[in-house]
């Protein structure tokens, strides 16, 4: 009976298809297990903060010493604590790798040439050992170069210049092998020779390093009149040229050279007295020179100008003098002087009217919004020539509104009809405040014109029932438009109302 019931079993297709897919369930589920981690095993976990992962993926390994001790579970991006953002790589280690120093180091290396990586665990000899979830903060340095990018920096310049310089050598070398023969048969003797020399340089007492100061600083001086002794230079090749062609003169000139000195020799004492002079009146030309160096360059720069311009001089002196004429001619008449007094008159006249102006122009910008407003005005054509279409907005079957002939009252929100004001919306009051002011008393911004909404009620003296805004003045500063300015200009004068009086406010009190 046993024996058939395991015949039995065994024929059972059902049975044995679950039996083969639960199989491979377990062990794909162990596959997929085994890349983020060792299943079914304990596990010391750690993390370690690096500046690049260097491509780095989940079930990576980590080896020290070549032995498999862990892999990469997970990685993800974190900020560093210099700000910068880096990667968190959390490690999932056999407990064979444990303990682990504290000042252990890992470097990410290529495990081969197709870009797979490994994690190296470099143990330290610290004491201290890191606990479970400890943190490893890694350098820079533990990314290793990639080989894509070591091979990016020969770019097809780079290329080019490597077979430029493979080709040059090449030709410098070629055909020379007894003369390179030479140079090394004479390199041991240069060097024993050299060894004293450089014993001699590297000594504290020569000071080379002050040397190549002192050089530093002479080029520092020449830079300057650079192109003067390029000239110089240029100058002595032409000489030195001259003495080749003229072997003879200058073999005369070193026979005579003898009996020169001996002069010499006699004389230069009698002109010592002349060469300090001279050598006083130098130090006072000093000065003067340092000033002519500083002054020669405007210098030079005018009278290139005036190299263009001196010619058409007598022309305009010409033109000049017909002007001149002209305007004494204007001085000597009668009527000058009295149409002058008038001019005066007139400004003195419109001083005052101009001091009220100026801020509506220099504080508020209202000219160019007068401009602007102006582009939405139309104008008709009609029999007597053309009219310009303003339409007075009024609030619907107001009595007593702006269109109202005869009207008996301001227009007013309270004449507005019940019926109209529930189907047309809220009604407009009257809003006539004309002549506002630009600045206050002492030059602040006060630009009550075309940048607010309007008040409910400004109306002094009349009926509290009526909500209208007639008086020209609204309660404290409205400030600046958009693109006005805060205060009066420094230095211009003022008025905040139109008078006839002097200036409240001479100068502007500050930008």
């Amino acid at each position: 009976m046993r024996g058939q019931r395991v015949r039995v079993v065994a024929a059972n297709p059902v049975l044995i298809g679950a039996s083969t897919l639960l199989i491979v369930v377990v062990a794909v589920f162990l596959a997929y297990n085994a890349n983020k981690g060792l299943p079914f095993l304990p596990t010391f976990q750690m993390q370690v903060e690096t500046p690049d992962a260097a491509r780095l993926v989940v079930g990576n390994e980590v080896r020290e010493g070549g032995d498999l001790i862990g892999q990469v579970s997970k990685i993800e991006n974190v900020r560093l604590k210099d700000g910068t953002v880096g990667a968190s790589l959390r490690l999932s280690l056999l407990p064979k790798a444990a303990p682990i120093p504290d000042d252990s180091t890992i470097l990410i290396r290529p495990r081969s040439t197709l870009g797979l990586k490994y994690v190296e665990l470099i143990r330290g000899r610290s004491r201290t050992e890191l606990s479970e979830g400890s943190t490893l903060t890694a350098s820079e340095a533990a990314a290793t170069p990639e080989l894509d990018d070591f091979f990016g920096i020969f770019d097809p310049p780079t290329r080019a210049n490597i077979r430029r310089n493979l080709a040059t050598f090449g030709g410098g070398f070629a055909g020379r092998g007894v003369d390179l023969n030479r140079t090394l048969a004479a390199l041991p003797e240069l060097l024993r020779d050299i060894q004293p020399v450089m014993r001699t340089l590297a000594d504290d007492d020569t000071q080379l390093a002050r040397f190549f100061d002192e050089l530093a600083d002479a080029a520092r001086v020449v830079a300057p009149v650079s192109d003067e002794f390029a000239r110089g230079f240029a100058a002595m090749a032409d000489t030195f040229e001259g003495f080749s062609r003229d072997p003879r003169a200058l073999q005369e000139t070193i026979e005579e050279s003898p009996e020169t000195l001996r002069v010499g020799i006699r004389t230069l004492p009698v002109q010592r007295p002349f060469l300090r002079r001279l050598a006083g009146i130098s130090d006072e030309l000093q000065g003067t020179a340092a000033e002519v160096r500083a002054s020669a360059p405007p210098i030079s720069r005018a009278l290139t100008a005036g190299t263009r311009v001196l010619p058409r001089t007598p022309r305009l002196n010409e033109d000049l003098r017909d002007a001149l004429a002209g305007l004494a001619e204007l001085g000597s008449s009668a009527t000058t002087v009295p149409v002058l007094r008038s001019f005066q008159q007139t400004v003195g006249t419109l001083d005052p009217t101009l001091r009220y102006v100026g801020p509506h122009v220099t504080v508020c910008n209202y000219w160019n919004l007068w401009w602007t407003f102006l582009s939405d005005h139309l104008s008709e054509r009609v029999e007597t020539g053309t009219i310009q279409r303003i339409q007075a907005k009024s609030a619907p079957d107001q009595d007593n509104d702006l269109n109202s002939f005869g009207a008996s009252q301001p227009a007013n929100a309270e004449n507005v009809n019940p019926v109209a004001q529930r189907t047309m919306g809220d009604p407009v009051n009257l809003h006539a405040q004309y002549y506002g002011r630009a600045v206050d008393e002492r030059g602040a911004a006060d630009c009550e014109s075309g940048q607010r909404g309007y008040p409910e009620r400004i109306a002094e003296g009349l009926d509290p029932r009526f909500k209208v805004a007639i008086d020209p003045r609204t309660p404290g500063n409205q400030g600046p438009t958009f693109t006005g300015r805060p205060r009066v200009p420094e230095g211009q004068t003022f008025s905040a109302e139109p008078t006839g009086d002097a200036p409240q406010v001479v100068q502007g009190a500050g930008r």
